[in-house]
């Protein structure tokens, strides 16, 4: 008998658990049969019984009889009976005997049941692990391909069936309630999908991952619920994703014009949704662009009408916004990208002629409309036509700055107004133009027209250059009195210091530095003039005053702005400047060698401390010389010093200036003494009253013609220092009757009551303003230097040249001439026929010789 899962052993040989083969289970549910045709061998004859061991397996077939005795030999091995077969079978439990159809059947309605469950937004009722296990026994029994289709068939009936119904039945009228719905069931499915995608990612891994004709089934459940919403290529104009991606428009168009139907999260979350859908590119962004560019239109079209600095900022808003949504919406940068260039193309190119319209332009450069010309100039900045801001730039500069400088009745203030509006285009360039250097080079190529026009200067009837003038007296004003005779609006801001702190220079919050870089900013407009030389004329006489009259408000200032001259203009500019230094310098060598002198010969000084500047004649302006009564002691020691230095300087010859003279006298007054400092026209009137003190009465008092007999003074010169003394600040003198006006019937007494805090009171001279006719005359002396300057010019070029053409000469004359001052062609013309009168040159045709 053979009993199924039995083995035979040799006979003889220890029963081995461990040589019984195991039960094996088969996928198939067959019986599985093996052959034995060796006979199995019998005990070993020469093995003793005692070492058998014993059997086990004996005892336990002796207890069963109904088993056979696998020690006995086999039948099997009868040689009576020949070979006979063994068969195996299969221990299966009877429970698990099913067929294997059957259990895939049921797996496959287990599936179709949990699909049918999850469309209806439910709890499948199997375990989702005992679904995918069903999944997986499916793929293995080679089912892949059916089990995908019948997946795919489900999930299409469903989204055509089912969703697609739930989705227009929710959509409503309007496009926005579609977008809604749309995106609404977008979420269900995708919770529906992820479920889906989880049971059956066994198949999504083993089958569909390999195969390129198949969708996995992510991409299958976006690609289904796009057809069912969308359609295909091209969405048929009744399905609800057409009016989805109208509500995304819609939903920008509420942003836009800030309608409170505007949902934010639901744009940003739709986005999402059609990028996943892969209709953003094909349908979405086309549809935005198109909505977009309408609204663009109509908003340039409502703005233009207003002032252009309303139609900036409102630009300005509405491409800021734009951007902010890109980004902040999830749009593709390719969006972003067309949707700009299409604002800026509409905005602003098709808005040139208003946003460059030069009378526009001109009312926010004259409001210093800092915010509003950076919004244009970023504006401009993202389309190719911002040089061409330039043109209306430079105009308005040329128009603002000719008003200036042909303003006759504010000539005094030129130089400050012209500061200032440079200091306004420099803050602008600053701030709004990002410190473009291509507006820089136009602000200094109009500055450089209108100040050397010769047709804007023609107001001022000098025949030179009235700005050089000005720039001069500025300069003036600013070594005299510092930073104080400046309006605020021209000192530093906290973006030059901190712009002075980068570039290593000095901060211009300290005094020094701040005066410094004023003189720079003089210095600019100094180097628009072609007029050099009228600067250099007035500079001069300025320069004079100072140093004469010790007016310097800082010394180190002076110095460094002969500095700055001198590596602006050359030393010869600055010659003679220099030399009006050494004088001064020499001057006080000079008084310590007289003091030496005089003490060495026992000269009294009769408390009179005299100090003598020594200028040369060829360095320093003229002067007017004037006839002065000097009290007796100090007439008596200016002669003395003459007699010194004829003595020392064989050949030389002192001119005294007494109208630059200035002292220091003590005076006696009821409450107390003083020290005033006093011009010497101012001393010589005020010792006249030392010779009636103590007369007592009308003795005391003197008058006009008596003042003007004891000084030598008279005319403008003695009443203006009559005025300076009674009428003035301090008032030492009284005049009667008072008033303001000095006459010749006036008369004088000391103030003895006259106090002051201050031990040393300074008594300003009332300084007579220059009149038109010496102001004219420096002119005509600066255009009289400038032809011989020119005569000078055209002899050095012709005696080095021998022969020139008229052309060459006069282009020669004007390279070499245009440091000092601009010279017309008219003039040149004539310097040369008055050459020719002189036998210095000879024209033969169109050209000049040189005659030596």
């Amino acid at each position: 008998m053979h009993q199924p899962g039995a083995a035979s052993s040799p006979a003889g040989s220890p029963a081995n658990p461990s040589s019984v083969p195991s039960k094996r289970k088969s996928l198939g549910g067959a019986s599985q049969h093996f052959s034995h045709s060796q006979a199995a061998p019998g005990p070993d004859p020469k093995r003793p019984r005692a070492a058998q061991p014993i059997d086990n397996m004996s005892k336990l077939l002796a207890r069963r009889p109904d088993r056979v005795d696998l020690t006995k030999p086999r039948a099997s091995i009868l040689p009576q009976q020949g070979v006979r077969k063994l068969t195996i079978k299969n221990l299966r439990p009877v429970a698990r005997q099913d067929s294997l159809d059957q259990y895939y059947a049921r797996a496959h309605e287990e599936l179709t049941d949990a699909l049918r469950y999850i469309f209806d937004r439910k709890q499948p009722r199997q375990p989702l692990e005992r679904l995918y296990r069903g999944v997986e026994d499916l793929c293995r029994h080679g089912q892949q391909k059916q089990l995908y289709d019948h997946l795919r068939k489900c999930c299409e009936a469903y989204l055509q069936n089912d969703l697609l119904v739930s989705i227009r039945a929710g959509a409503g009228t309007s496009n926005l309630d579609a977008l809604k719905s749309v995106h609404k069931h977008w979420v269900i499915w995708n919770s529906q999908s992820t479920t889906i995608r989880s049971i059956f990612s066994y198949l999504d891994r083993s089958f569909l991952l390999n195969q390129k004709d198949l969708q996995q089934i992510n991409d299958m459940a976006i690609t289904l619920f796009r057809r069912a919403c969308f359609g295909g290529s091209r969405p048929a104009t009744d399905l609800p994703g057409v009016a989805a991606l109208m509500g995304m428009c819609d939903l920008v168009e509420y942003d836009r014009r800030g309608d409170a139907r505007f949902d934010a999260a639901l744009l940003r979350d739709s986005v999402s949704m059609v990028n996943v859908l892969n209709v953003y590119g094909k349908h979405f962004e086309p549809k935005l662009l198109s909505c977009s560019h309408a609204y663009f239109t109509e908003f340039a079209e409502e703005r233009s009408a207003a002032s252009l600095k309303s139609y900036i900022t409102a630009c300005e808003g509405l491409l800021a916004k734009e951007d902010y949504r890109c980004n902040a919406y999830n749009f593709d940068s390719t969006t972003k990208r067309q949707l700009m260039d299409d604002a800026h193309a509409t905005l602003i190119v098709d808005h040139t002629s208003k946003l460059l319209d030069t009378e526009s332009l001109s009312k926010l450069l004259d409001d210093n409309a800092v915010d509003a010309m950076k919004a244009l100039y970023e504006l401009l900045r993202l389309s190719s036509i911002q040089k061409t801001l330039k043109e209306p730039w430079s105009s308005y500069i040329k128009a603002a700055g000719s008003l200036i400088v042909n303003d006759t009745a504010r000539g005094d203030d030129m130089v400050v107004r012209l500061l200032l509006f440079r200091r306004t285009l420099d803050v602008i360039i600053r701030d709004a133009f990002d410190r473009d250097a291509e507006f820089s080079y136009s602000l200094k190529e109009a500055f450089g027209s209108f100040i050397n026009d010769k047709k804007i200067l023609a107001s001022w009837k000098t025949g030179t250059s009235k700005v050089g003038e000005m720039i001069a007296k500025h300069i003036d004003l600013l070594l005299r009195g510092g930073l104080k005779t400046l309006p605020k609006s021209l000192l530093s801001d906290s973006q030059d210091r901190a712009d002075a702190e980068k570039s290593g220079q000095a901060s211009t919050g300290d005094e020094d530095a701040e005066l410094d870089r004023q003189l720079d900013q003089a210095l600019e407009l100094f180097r628009f003039i072609e007029g050099k030389d009228v600067f250099e004329a007035f500079y001069k006489q300025d320069l004079a005053r100072r140093l004469l009259m010790s007016r310097s408000a800082s010394a180190d200032a002076e110095r460094a702005m002969l500095t700055k001259l001198k590596s602006e203009c050359g030393s010869s500019f600055t010659h003679n400047l220099e030399q009006m230094f050494k004088d001064q310098a020499v001057a006080r060598d000079e008084m310590t060698s007289y003091r030496s002198w005089r003490e060495g010969n026992g000269h009294e000084t009769n408390g009179l401390d005299l100090s003598v500047s020594i200028l040369s004649a060829s360095a320093w302006p003229t002067y007017p010389d004037t006839n002065i009564l000097l009290p007796d002691n100090v007439a008596s020691q200016v002669e003395h010093f003459d007699k010194y230095y004829v003595n020392k300087h064989t050949g030389r010859r002192l001119t005294w200036k007494h109208s630059l003279a200035h002292c220091v006298i003590k005076a006696r007054f009821n409450k107390g003494p003083k020290e005033l400092l006093v011009s010497a026209y101012q001393a010589v009137v005020l010792t006249l009253f030392n010779q009636v003190e103590g007369r007592g009465g009308d003795d005391e008092v003197l008058s006009h013609a008596q003042i003007a007999a004891g000084t030598g003074l008279a005319g403008g010169d003695l009443d203006r220092t009559l005025q300076s003394l009674a009428c003035g600040k301090f008032r030492v003198l009284t005049k009667h009757p008072k008033g303001k006006e000095v006459s010749p019937t006036d008369t004088f007494t000391v103030n003895k009551a006259f106090s002051d805090p201050k031990y040393r009171v300074k008594i300003n001279q009332i300084q007579l303003k220059e009149t038109k006719e010496e102001n004219q005359a420096t002119h005509q002396r600066v255009a009289q230097d400038r032809q011989f300057e020119t005569q000078a010019a055209i002899v050095r070029i012709m005696k080095s040249r021998k022969t020139m053409t008229h052309a060459e000469l006069v282009a020669e004359v004007i390279n070499q001439t245009k440091s000092r001052g601009a010279v017309e062609l008219a003039e040149i013309k004539k310097n040369i026929e008055k050459l020719i009168e002189k036998d210095y040159l000879e024209r033969e045709g169109n050209s000049y010789t040189y005659l030596a």
